[in-house]
Formats: structure tokens, sequence, C-alpha cells
């Protein structure tokens, strides 16, 4: 797909927390620091989790497995990734708890998923029109979104409610659209630092947020549940397709086209 890179957080207060980063579904753990904000992690490499890969080609498809089993909760993370020769990806995560003591075991679960954009000013996300957000900037205040397409013209850090199953970033300069379908994740995530914030970002370029965007799928505002033996599954794919952009309105068609491709 190029442009695009994808990291997991799972957050759970009683049993740590776990990141992982699929790029080259590479694997870390460590503790998150907050360095400016909930998007800053400061990751200290410990694996002390067991943690099994594997990989297969099947037909046009490339899929990656991984298992991870923290030895200090009794919890198991899978994390599936599929990767189409022409660059449409899909991650399906499945938690499940593992407690034999009867306890529940609450997540909150976010796909950190970051843009490589022309323009930052020159991007809008359809999609979020009019839902109800919590401002990360306003200590979580609660606000109705008032425009049909979110824009950047200052910091943005929003957390989208009941957001629906399609999103899309489009990308004038690069007449490119980036289409993201989901499912088990209730909310959405958008994140850009502008320059003040990323000038204090140690692993941020000064100007470096003109050409980024977060877009997060995630399960924040209320948090998972499970009973021991109850397993928890969330999804999210990717594809890029052309932009077909007339009148302020994104051609359904061409995205739904890219979303349906990733259903094998």
């Amino acid at each position: 797909m190029g442009g695009v890179f994808t990291s997991g957080e799972i957050k759970n207060s009683g049993c740590g927390e776990i990141s992982y980063c699929s790029g080259e579904i590479g694997y870390c753990s460590g503790e998150i620091r907050n360095c400016g904000g909930m998007h800053c992690l400061s990751l200290q490499k410990q694996f002390e989790e067991e943690f099994q890969y594997s990989s297969l080609k099947y037909g046009r498809l490339f899929y990656y497995f991984c298992l991870f089993k923290p030895r200090s909760s009794s919890y198991e993370f899978r994390l599936r990734v599929a990767l189409g020769l022409g660059g449409d990806l899909m991650l399906t995560s499945r938690i499940r708890n593992m407690n034999t003591d009867g306890k529940p075991f609450t997540f909150a679960f976010a796909y950190h998923t970051y843009f490589s954009v022309s323009d930052i000013s020159e991007v809008r996300v359809e999609g979020l029109g009019t839902l109800d957000y919590l401002d990360n900037l306003q200590n979580k205040e609660r606000f109705t979104e008032q425009g049909d397409a979110i824009t950047f013209e200052t910091e943005v850090d929003r957390i989208y409610l009941s957001a629906p199953t399609k999103t899309a970033i489009l990308d004038h300069e690069k007449k490119r659209t980036f289409a993201i379908r989901k499912d088990g994740l209730p909310d959405a995530v958008v994140w850009n630092p502008w320059d003040k914030k990323a000038k204090a970002l140690a692993d941020f370029g000064d100007d470096e947020y003109k050409h980024m965007l977060c877009v997060e799928t995630a399960a924040i505002e209320k948090p998972v549940t499970l009973k021991p033996g109850e397993e928890w599954r969330g999804r999210q794919e990717l594809c890029a397709v052309p932009s077909s952009y007339c009148g302020g309105l994104l051609d359904a068609r061409k995205v739904l086209q890219c979303a349906e491709k990733m259903h094998y």
C-alpha cells in the first residue's frame, strides 16, 4: 500500500500493557510513558512474554500469525495480518481471558495507524462528521463535530464515539484515498500534533507533522470486559484507491469495492 505504519496497544490497569508493531511484523513490549500525549510511546524492550510467530502464502495473500502470552497475566493475544499483492492490509486481533480463578479481564484497545500524506492542510477525513467526540486537548470534554468532514488547521487529538464501520482519508495533492473499514472497534481516534508539539517530541522532526495523520480504530470509551474463557475479536482493513472527489463527496462505490476485496 505504501505510506502506512500500524501498531497496536492493549491497556489493562491490572495486568500491564502490551504493544506491538506491524511493519516488518516486529514485536516490542514495555511501559508507556506520558511524553506529550497518549500517542508517544517510550518502549523498554524486556521480551518477557511468550511470543510465537509464523507466516504462509495462500493464493494472492500473505498471512502472518502472532501469539502473545504475557507471563504476568492470564490472557492471550492473537494477531493475524493478511497482506494482498496490491497492498491491501487486514489486521485481525483476538484476546481471550485465560483466568482460572473466575476473575474478569477488562481492557481498552487501539490500532495505531499512521498515514503518510502530502500536506496535512490538504487532507480531509470523511465518515466522522456530526459525531460526538472526546477532546484530549480539553480534558476529554465531550463535543459534537460540526462539519461533514474533518480538516486540519491546528493540533487535533480526539476520540470519536460510535464511529461508522467505514472511514476515508482523502489526500487531494496525491489524488489518493485511504479507505478504513473496522469491526468490533466502536471508536475512532484522529491525531496530528501540529508544530509546537512536534518540536517537543523526541522522535518527531520539526516539520514531519505536515506529512502524517494518525487515524485509529479503537475501543476506548467503553472498555471490553471478558469473563474467563470468553474471547473478543477486532478487525481493521486498509486499502488505497485513486481519489474521486467532486463537490465534497467521496465516491462511495470505489471505496466499497476496495473494502469488499478484503473479505476473503
